[in-house]
């Protein structure tokens, strides 16, 4: 998608590449980017908060949220954090989040840009589930929102934990809300993307509810992360189509 966008752009001598990370090694990795030519770097699960706690400076909502997914190399030396998680999902969403409830699984880095996002926007009630109570609760009282520990019915279901991400349902079980229960939501988004539709997003589907998948927010925050590091305008639908391999 990146280097799609790149070629659409001219941007002939930039690559962009895949670099896994483990996270004893994250931070020495990160520091060592700029030397090697890099101009920044997208970071996904499970680093966005090491990636903030890293970086020499931050935008405001990347401090806010606590967790950054987009990391500048500035030739002054510094490391920059952003977040285009947050900006991306209310972009991508059918409807918009003013004054409607939402339930949003898991509290690691997404579910925090989700939080702040959907507060951000105006939702009457944010709600926020995770499988440890306790990390659900910590989130909400820096964030806002409200922890529960049972699913009940919203305008907007946002899943920001792992399931779904090795392409089959098995994880369905861990979280609070069964295949049969997704008609109770208005939509249902899921950060999780592959190269086919998630368990999570197939069965919104076949119920007949709008969904967001999770290559429509890959575009969404590779869009505003190109026009950080590159300065220019994102082609997104050359993006867009790359993304979904068409």
């Amino acid at each position: 998608m990146q280097n799609a966008a790149l070629r659409a752009a001219g941007l002939s001598d930039w690559r962009y590449q895949l670099l896994p990370v483990p996270p004893e090694l994250f931070a020495e990795t990160v520091r060592a980017l700029p030397a090697a030519g890099f101009r920044g770097a997208n970071v996904t699960i499970p680093h966005k908060q090491a990636a903030l706690e890293l970086a020499d400076e931050a935008s405001d909502a990347a401090r806010e949220i606590g967790a950054a997914n987009t990391l500048l190399f500035e030739r002054t030396g510094a490391i920059v954090a952003d977040n285009t998680d947050a900006p991306a999902l209310i972009s991508a969403l059918p409807l918009p989040p003013t004054g409607r409830t939402a339930l949003v699984l898991g509290a690691g880095g997404s579910a925090r840009a989700a939080v702040w996002a959907l507060l951000g926007a105006g939702a009457a009630e944010v709600r926020v589930w995770n499988r440890h109570p306790g990390r659900a609760a910590a989130l909400c009282a820096q964030l806002g929102g409200t922890a529960v520990r049972d699913a009940a019915p919203a305008d907007l279901l946002v899943n920001c934990t792992p399931v779904g991400l090795n392409g089959d349902g098995a994880g369905f079980k861990q979280l609070p809300v069964g295949v049969d229960e997704l008609a109770m939501f208005g939509c249902v988004a899921d950060f999780v993307y592959s190269d086919s539709e998630t368990p999570l997003i197939r069965a919104a589907r076949a119920r007949g509810v709008p969904v967001v998948d999770g290559l429509d927010l890959l575009v969404g925050q590779g869009a505003l992360s190109f026009e950080r590091f590159t300065g220019l305008p994102a082609p997104v639908e050359q993006m867009r189509t790359a993304a979904r391999g068409r």
